[in-house]
Formats: structure tokens, sequence, C-alpha cells
């Protein structure tokens, strides 16, 4: 059963068709919209500040949500992909985003839509990430613009796979 907690009377909200694995973690002031899904071990927390979820939103094995007290809130747009053990942390990404495995976003972060954050990238605080570009390495810089078949094959690829996923797992 998964692990969905109210902290100082504020419940987790979802919408339509959404999974939620059955050892994920969510509490507090969440919201969630319709065909997201949050995947094993992942956890999202919604304690300390507010955390806004947008549509087709899939939080990957073991990713983190978080943000900091009275002084980031996180919020995630629509069609965003945050991969396997990933942290998102306080910041805003904005809608086609691709965050890969292990990547850690810090505080402040601003990431443009139709953009990809690498695998084990870190995105240092305040950073702003230009809409429609690839940032990589430690800390985190762009690499290049991103190109349409990226936005396609990968970004939207990637968001629907998940909404297709999350339906074999919608009767454990």
């Amino acid at each position: 059963m998964s692990f969905i907690f109210p902290v100082e009377g504020i419940s987790p909200k979802w919408g339509e068709n959404c999974f939620i694995a059955p050892n994920a973690t969510i509490v507090g002031n969440v919201e969630m919209g319709d065909e997201c899904s949050v995947w094993f071990n992942a956890v999202i927390r919604g304690d300390v500040n507010f955390i806004k979820i947008g549509n087709r939103v899939n939080i990957q094995d073991g990713a983190i949500i978080h943000c900091t007290y009275q002084k980031c809130g996180t919020i995630i747009e629509n069609n965003v992909s945050i991969g396997h053990n990933a942290i998102v942390h306080g910041c805003v990404i904005h809608q086609n985003v691709l965050v890969g495995m292990g990547a850690i976003v810090m505080d402040n972060v601003q990431i443009g839509s139709n953009s990809i954050i690498a695998a084990g990238a870190v995105v240092l605080e305040n950073t702003i990430v230009e809409p429609g570009s690839i940032y990589a390495g430690v800390p985190a810089k762009k690499v290049k613009n991103i190109s349409e078949a990226l936005i396609s094959g990968e970004i939207n690829r990637i968001a629907g796979n998940y909404v297709k996923y999350s339906e074999w797992f919608k009767n454990l």
C-alpha cells in the first residue's frame, strides 16, 4: 500500500488515470494532474512547502521531489519525465522536459520548456536553463540546442510510454 499522508491537515491530491506504486510515498501539500505516475520507491514530500505537478508527469523509481521550508516550492508542469533516482528540489520545471537518471536539480532553478537535463547532471541553485537546450555535467552547463527529433523522440516518447506502462500496473 502506498504511503500517502496529510501534513498539518493538508492531504495530497491527484487527478484521473494516475498510477501510484504500492511503495511510493506522497505526503502533505502535493497536487498532481491527470495521467501521472509515481513509481516504486519514489518520494514526493510536500511537508515543508507546496509541490504542484501538471498532467502526464512521471516520477520514476527512487526519484525524490522536495522543496525548501519558507523559501522554495516545487512546480513541475505538463509532459515531464523525472528519471530514476533523480532529485528535484525547490525549483520550476516547465513543460516538455526530461530530467535524466540520477540528475540533481537544486533550489530556485528554472528549467525552460523542451529541455533535457542529462543523466547525472547537477543543476546548481539559481540556474536558468534556456528553453530548448540540453544541459549536462557537474555543474551542469548548456551543451547544445535540442533538436525537434529529440523533443518528439525522447521527451514526448518517454512521457507517453509512462502513461502506457502505468496501465500495466493499475490492478495491483
